[in-house]
C-alpha cells in the first residue's frame, strides 16, 4: 500500500514505513535511546532526501523525549535547573545548526556532511559500545588475566574546569560548578540536532556523567528535558526556515515507534544487559559500514551532465 509524501515528493509503503518506525521503537525500548542516530540513515538507505529524513525525525525524538521526561519526573530523577542551562545552549546551538545545513543546502553539500557525520558518529559509538560489551561479558564470565579493553574514571573535571566563573548550585545533581560548562555541552548537542536530525543523548550523557560530574540517576531525565526544547526548535526551524519537515512521514514514524516501544519495553527483561549492548554495537556498526559503502561505491547508473553542441 502506497502513500504519498508531499515534501519529500515519493510515494513509500506504508507498512515498511511503520515497519522502520515499530522497528526503532523496539530499540528504544531495549536500550532507552531516541534512535534518531539509526532512524535517519534507515530512512536515507529507503530514498528519502536526507534534508526531509534529519528534519522529520526531529518529530519523534520530540515526542519520545516527552515520554519519557514525565516518566523520569515521577520520580525525582530531572535536574530542572540544569536541564535549562543546557537548553540555553541548545537553543542558540540548534539556531546556528539550522543556518549551517541552509548554507550547505545551498551549495549542493548537505548529503555529503550528513553521511560523513553519521559515519564519525555511529563509528565511534558502534566501536565504544562493542569494546564495553565483550568487557562486560569477561568480567561476567569471569576470565581472568584479561586485560581491561576500556576504563574511564568519573568525573573527569580537571582544574581549570573547577576554577571557571559564573558558578550555580545545582541541587538535584548536588553540584556547584560554571554554567559556562553546560552552556557550551547544550550548543554543541544543538547544532548536532539540527544537522544530523538527532537527540544528542549519546554525546549529552557522557559528558555529563564525566565532564560535570552529575549522578546518573539524573543524567538521562535531565537530557531528556533539554531535548524536549532542543528538537522543538529545530523543528520549527527547519519547517518555516527550509521547508523540509514531512509530517505525514512523521506521523507513520510515530505510530510505529510507539508500538514499538512498547514491545521493547516487554523484552528487556528477558535479555541480558551485555548482549543488548554488543546486538546495538553490531547494528550500529552495520549500518555506519553501509554508509560507508555508499559514499566510496560508484552507483550503478551513473550520469552526467553537459552542454549538446548543435
Amino acid at each position: 500500500m502506497q502513500i504519498y509524501l508531499p515534501i519529500a515528493e515519493m510515494s513509500v509503503n506504508i507498512f515498511l514505513i511503520l515497519g522502520m518506525g515499530a522497528s526503532v521503537g523496539v530499540l528504544s525500548g531495549l536500550f532507552g535511546v531516541g534512535g534518531g542516530f539509526l532512524m535517519t540513515p534507515l530512512l536515507i538507505f529507503i530514498g528519502i532526501p536526507p534534508t526531509v529524513a534529519v528534519s522529520t525525525e526531529s518529530n519523534q525524538i520530540l515526542a519520545n523525549s516527552v515520554s519519557g521526561v514525565l516518566a523520569h519526573w515521577r520520580r525525582g530523577n530531572v535536574d530542572f535547573r540544569m536541564g535549562l542551562i543546557l537548553s540555553i545552549g541548545g537553543f542558540v546551538g540548534s539556531v546556528v545548526g539550522v543556518i549551517i545545513f541552509q548554507q550547505l543546502r545551498e551549495v549542493g553539500q548537505i548529503e555529503l556532511v550528513i553521511s560523513l557525520c553519521y559515519v564519525f558518529f555511529l563509528g565511534i559509538i558502534g566501536c565504544f559500545m562493542g569494546f564495553e560489551s565483550v568487557q562486560s561479558i569477561i568480567n561476567k564470565n569471569k576470565i581472568y588475566g584479561a586485560r581491561k579493553l576500556w576504563t574511564m574514571k568519573k568525573p573527569l573535571r580537571q582544574k581549570w574546569i573547577r576554577n571557571l566563573p559564573f558558578k550555580i548550585k545545582f541541587r538535584e545533581s548536588k553540584l556547584y560548578i560554571s554554567a559556562i560548562l553546560p552552556i557550551s555541552i547544550g550548543f554543541i548537542v544543538g547544532i548536532l540536532a539540527a544537522i544530523m536530525g538527532i537527540g544528542g543523548g549519546f554525546v549529552m550523557v557522557p559528558a555529563m556523567i564525566y565532564l560535570l560530574g552529575m549522578p546518573t540517576n539524573v543524567v538521562v531525565g535531565t537530557s531528556l528535558f533539554n531535548i524536549i526544547f532542543v528538537t522543538a526548535n529545530t523543528t520549527f526551524l527547519q519547517a518555516t526556515i527550509n521547508q523540509t519537515v514531512d509530517i505525514v512521514l512523521a506521523v507513520l514514524l510515530l505510530s510505529g515507534g510507539v508500538i514499538g516501544a512498547q514491545i521493547g519495553a516487554r523484552l528487556i527483561s528477558k535479555i541480558q544487559n551485555e548482549y543488548l549492548r554488543g546486538l546495538l554495537a553490531v547494528i550500529v556498526l552495520t549500518v555506519c559500514l553501509k554508509l560507508v559503502a555508499d559514499l566510496i561505491v560508484s552507483p550503478s547508473d551513473t550520469f552526467s551532465f553537459g552542454i549538446v553542441n548543435k
